[in-house]
């Protein structure tokens, strides 16, 4: 696996260690897995800003709620 140096605080280093020990799992995982949740909230917050603005838009609103009704009927299908 390749890897990079990173610099990072060193009260963030502490907590690495920390968890590390408690875990015994290694920094490299839990920084992997601490990343990959990151990862995860931005795209569901900016997945629900774009349904903010997409809601705001009376006429676009109404084209998806439309569009998901067509897409309801594949539901029962088997």
């Amino acid at each position: 696996m390749q890897s990079a140096t990173v610099r990072i605080s060193t009260t963030s280093h502490n907590l690495l260690q920390e968890l590390a020990a408690g875990s015994g799992e290694s920094m490299q995982v839990i920084l992997d897995r601490a990343i990959e949740q990151y990862r995860r909230q931005v795209f569901l917050q900016e997945a629900n800003q774009a349904y903010a603005l997409l809601r705001n838009n009376s006429q676009a609103w109404q084209a998806e709620l439309e569009e998901r009704e067509a897409w309801d009927v594949t539901l029962s299908d088997e």
